[in-house]
């Protein structure tokens, strides 16, 4: 028997219900194999993050989050203490059953049940970035123009995420594509039409940046995407310059959009081709960015809604070991 010790952090409830039927096919593959490990059952994304810091504690070597991009990024999140540093030296794995893998793509990590089981049992690592994102937890008008360091700190929390914070037209979409849509039409054509709908619908706002200590003022912004992969959303790619030991993260600013520009805006995200210079769009790269504004703009990081403007994005000071191919 292998002295290895395994924790399955287990979301039934992943694409629409459907990945129940996978559990018992892997726990019988942790059985078949003679592995050490336990297991527990969510019932919420908060039970993933709890459980996450508590096998943590407990020093298991290889936590595994069976489910979405939710439960993913919250047992993420129980790897690491408020200042950036891994809280143990435990491995993370992904046996997903989610609707869009964009983690998984962007880190080779097997999508399909037998491939992402044979690669934990390998446990062939790599070490990845993790971004860390400081930002209000509700809506609060007191909070405009403010920066996140003058927001007291009862009102903002510390969250980690692996591949994308978007803040302004993708949360929007985020929000309208895990209203349903996606489990009628698919991961791809319902996050478009949910694009195309937040489009529709979204007042663009000013923002202030404060990006490597450069301060930049962004008239009618649509959206910013400050990651770390290539893969952000449902088909929606950044072919970006960032290499796997950078400590840069990217900033890609999408502004001042009408329906004569939209569709070049559209082929800049989709065709995962470089990305050029214009007056709608740019990518840029930083290790540090604060943004403040309109405080009713809600950010989304790693496929979900999450908290409020004003907020501060960088790289937590530990990569993360991750099991992949």
């Amino acid at each position: 028997m292998s002295s290895t010790r395994y924790f399955l952090i287990i979301n039934p409830g992943s694409k629409g219900g459907k990945s129940q039927n996978k559990i018992d096919k892997i726990l019988t593959f942790f059985k078949e194999k003679n592995l050490q490990f336990e297991y527990a059952i969510t019932k919420n994304l908060d039970d993933a993050y709890d459980l996450s810091v508590k096998a943590n504690q407990n020093g298991f070597d290889i936590i595994v989050a069976v489910g979405g991009d939710g439960t993913i990024n919250r047992v993420l999140n129980g790897f690491y203490d408020k200042e950036g540093i891994k809280i143990s030296n435990a491995i993370f794995a992904v046996i997903y059953t989610g609707t869009s893998p964009d983690f998984c793509k962007s880190y080779n990590i097997p999508i399909h049940l037998n491939a992402a089981l044979d690669a934990i049992y390998q446990n062939k690592t790599r070490n990845i970035p993790i971004g860390k994102i400081l930002l209000c937890k509700n809506k609060n008008f007191q909070n405009i123009g403010c920066a996140i360091e003058e927001v007291p700190a009862s009102e903002t929390e510390v969250n980690y995420f692996a591949c994308c914070v978007n803040i302004g037209l993708g949360a929007a979409t985020a929000s309208m594509a895990n209203s349903g849509i996606r489990k009628y039409l698919g991961d791809a054509v319902g996050t478009f039409i949910s694009l195309i709908s937040a489009i529709i619908k979204y007042k663009p706002s000013d923002f202030i940046f404060e990006q490597d200590g450069e301060k930049k003022h962004i008239e009618k912004l649509f959206n910013l995407s400050a990651g770390i992969t290539r893969f952000i959303a449902s088909g929606i790619k950044v072919n970006h310059d960032l290499q796997q030991d950078d400590r840069h993260f990217y900033n890609l600013t999408i502004k001042k959009l009408n329906l004569l520009n939209l569709p070049k805006a559209l082929y800049s995200v989709y065709s995962g081709k470089k990305i050029k210079k214009s007056k709608i769009i740019e990518l840029t790269y930083c290790t540090s960015l604060s943004i403040k504004g309109n405080p009713n703009a809600a950010v989304e990081f790693d496929g979900d809604p999450y908290g409020f403007l004003p907020c501060k994005i960088e790289l937590a000071d530990d990569n993360l070991k991750v099991v992949s191919l």
